[in-house]
């Protein structure tokens, strides 16, 4: 078994307990974007397309942070978290680099217990 096949299979799960719990089938950057309301508790009716961004980046630096790349540098007034870059990310091709995000996101729903 490749690792890819791997990835695509736990993927294929976790999209599938989403669809069940929020009716809709995510993609990478939908799942991203629920870590990033996970991590911050921002939860509000109307949210901007830079408040989405700043969500899914909160979300990136918390899923890698799990693996060294990003430490927690704390939070500011808003309660916003923010994080400081500690080790490079490796240069990936685009496929390669999904997969990368997406196994550090498998990693943090098993963390969560999700």
């Amino acid at each position: 078994m490749y690792i890819k096949d791997d990835i695509q299979q736990r993927w294929w799960a976790l999209e599938a307990k989403l669809v069940d719990k929020f009716g809709k089938k995510p993609d990478l950057e939908a799942v991203l974007f629920l870590v990033g309301l996970q991590e911050t508790g921002y939860i509000v009716e109307k949210i901007s397309k830079e408040q989405k961004q700043d969500l899914m980046h909160v979300a990136v630096c918390t899923i890698l942070a799990q693996s060294g790349y990003y430490v927690k540098a704390g939070n500011d007034e808003e309660g916003w978290p923010h994080f400081t870059q500690v080790k490079e990310i490796p240069v990936l091709h685009l496929v390669e680099q999904e997969n990368f995000i997406k196994d550090h996101v498998l990693l943090y729903f098993e963390q969560m217990g999700f």
